[in-house]
C-alpha cells in the first residue's frame, strides 16, 4: 500500500477544519455536531477520526491557530517598540479585521461562551489567554523600559488592564455594534495619557 504524503494529510487536516470553521460560523459551535463536521468536510467518518477523535480536538486546533496568528500580530507590534497607546491601536486594527461575518472573532465568542460550561473548552481558552497574555506583556515592559511608564509600575497588573481593552472592545463591537475602532481608540488613549 502506497503512503500518503505529508502534504495530503496536512490537506485533509485543513479540509477538516474548514469545514468546522464553516459550520461553527453557520450553526454555532454548540449547535454544531460532528456528523456536521463530517458532511461539510465531504469525508469518511474514519478520514475525519483519524485526525481528529472529537470535536474539542477541532476546537483546540482552531483555538490554536487563531492564538498563535493573532499572538504573531501582537509580537510584531511589539517588535516595532511603539508608544504603549500606538501599539494598543495596532492591535485593535487587527481585531478590528476579524469582526466580520466570516472573521475568527466570531468563533472566539461562541468559544468563550462554551468555555463557562465545558471544562475542557475552558482549558483551552485559558491557555489562548496567557498565550496572548504574554504577548500583551511585552509591549507594558517596552512602555516600562523607554520611560513611558514609571519604573515602578507593575507590569503584571497593568498587563492585565491592558489585555482587558482589547476582548472588550471585540465583546462590546461584537454584540451591540459599538463602539467603532476609532471611538474606542480616543477613549483608550485620553485613559493611558492620563
Amino acid at each position: 500500500m502506497p503512503r500518503v504524503s505529508e502534504d495530503h494529510l496536512n490537506a485533509r487536516r485543513e479540509q477538516i477544519l474548514a469545514a468546522a470553521r464553516t459550520c461553527f460560523l453557520s450553526k454555532g459551535l454548540h449547535n454544531t455536531s460532528m456528523q456536521d463536521l463530517i458532511k461539510e468536510a465531504g469525508l469518511s467518518i474514519g478520514a475525519v477520526y483519524r485526525y481528529f477523535k472529537s470535536k474539542n480536538d477541532i476546537i483546540t486546533a482552531i483555538a490554536a491557530r487563531v492564538a498563535s496568528e493573532f499572538g504573531r500580530h501582537i509580537d510584531a507590534v511589539a517588535d516595532r517598540h511603539l508608544p504603549l497607546g500606538e501599539s494598543v491601536e495596532l492591535i485593535l486594527e487587527g481585531i478590528d479585521r476579524q469582526m466580520g461575518p466570516d472573521g475568527n472573532l466570531r468563533i472566539a465568542l461562541q468559544v468563550w461562551g462554551e468555555a463557562t460550561l465545558d471544562p475542557t473548552i475552558g482549558g483551552i481558552v485559558r491557555n489562548t489567554f496567557e498565550e496572548l497574555r504574554t504577548s500583551v506583556r511585552r509591549l507594558v515592559a517596552h512602555a516600562v523600559e523607554s520611560g513611558e511608564l514609571p519604573a515602578t509600575t507593575d507590569i503584571d497588573a497593568v498587563t492585565s488592564a491592558i489585555y482587558g481593552m482589547i476582548p472588550g472592545f471585540a465583546l462590546q463591537n461584537m454584540l451591540t455594534g459599538y463602539p467603532d475602532r476609532h471611538t474606542y481608540v480616543a477613549g483608550m488613549r485620553t485613559l493611558l495619557n492620563r
